[in-house]
């Protein structure tokens, strides 16, 4: 008799999820992709109002499947993140790990794009891609254009986090090699968990604009600014390779830390031409 075995996904899209359904909502309705191949994962991290998957029938179909594992109350992003690698760890039936946040949204070609990038690219361990940040509220945007070759993108860390944390997509053997998300990065756990990543294997962007991300003033990046940039410099110490780029790299993050958000947001309107657009 044959033996029926459970098909292999191509992606789990892993999500946290706190307190925001209506961003959630968007985000889940961007998505594009063969209901059968990928399948989401979303961790409710202590909402006051418990995420139900009855919640979520209007965004998405029957045939994708929808995970939520809840936590009892709110212990912030880094948690959430491992809770969901945790959970994904004792699963054996997908190649690749996606990432998204509530309110970011994916252009229709994003996940093929990023699957077909790391089936031809089995050295790659990582794949990022430019997006599009984002104030839905004043149409107001900017590109976030990077460097998108290993051994450049190894050389831009030391400066700015290359990438983009709803734009990326690793294999699922990345966390028995690099770990899960560091706890001792507030706010900037992103950073340390790719640094570890291409520290010990290839990464890789996509120089297409596949995500746009919400500017959201209210956010947790900007509410804790100065203790996300303090988590930048100890990240960029930590990994950086050159002793030189590691000491320009942690100077920018000073100087950053004494310029207002709002002249870094000219800065950039400057740079990567943030224009007023329509707002969808």
């Amino acid at each position: 008799m044959e033996e029926h075995r459970q098909p292999i996904l191509d992606f789990y899209l892993l999500i946290p999820y706190y307190n925001n359904l209506s961003g959630l909502l968007r985000s889940l309705e961007s998505i594009h992709y063969d209901h059968n191949r990928y399948a989401v994962l979303i961790v409710d991290d202590g909402s006051k109002q418990p995420l139900r998957e009855e919640d979520l029938v209007s965004v998405t179909a029957s045939s994708v499947s929808v995970n939520i594992v809840r936590l009892p109350v709110n212990k912030g992003i880094t948690k959430a993140l491992n809770t969901g690698l945790e959970w994904l760890s004792q699963k054996n039936d997908h190649r690749y790990v996606a990432r998204l946040d509530c309110a970011d949204l994916c252009a229709p070609e994003r996940f093929s794009r990023q699957v077909e990038y790391m089936d031809a690219h089995p050295v790659i361990d990582l794949v990022g891609s430019w997006c599009v940040f984002k104030d839905f509220s004043t149409g107001h945007s900017y590109r976030y254009i990077t460097p998108t070759e290993h051994k450049k993108i190894f050389r831009s860390m030391h400066f700015r986090n290359i990438f983009i944390h709803p734009t990326v997509m690793w294999r699922s053997t990345v966390t028995e090699k690099a770990g899960v998300y560091p706890e001792h990065y507030p706010h900037a756990e992103d950073y340390g968990f790719f640094y570890e990543i291409i520290n010990r294997g290839q990464a890789a962007v996509l120089p297409e604009n596949l995500v746009t991300c919400e500017i959201n003033p209210n956010g947790l990046s900007l509410s804790f600014r100065k203790e996300q940039l303090k988590s930048r410099m100890k990240v960029v110490k930590d990994y950086g390779k050159s002793r030189i780029f590691s000491l320009i790299g942690v100077l920018k993050l000073r100087i950053l830390m004494v310029i207002p958000y709002k002249t870094i947001l000219g800065i950039k309107r400057m740079t990567y031409g943030i224009k007023r657009m329509s707002v969808n």
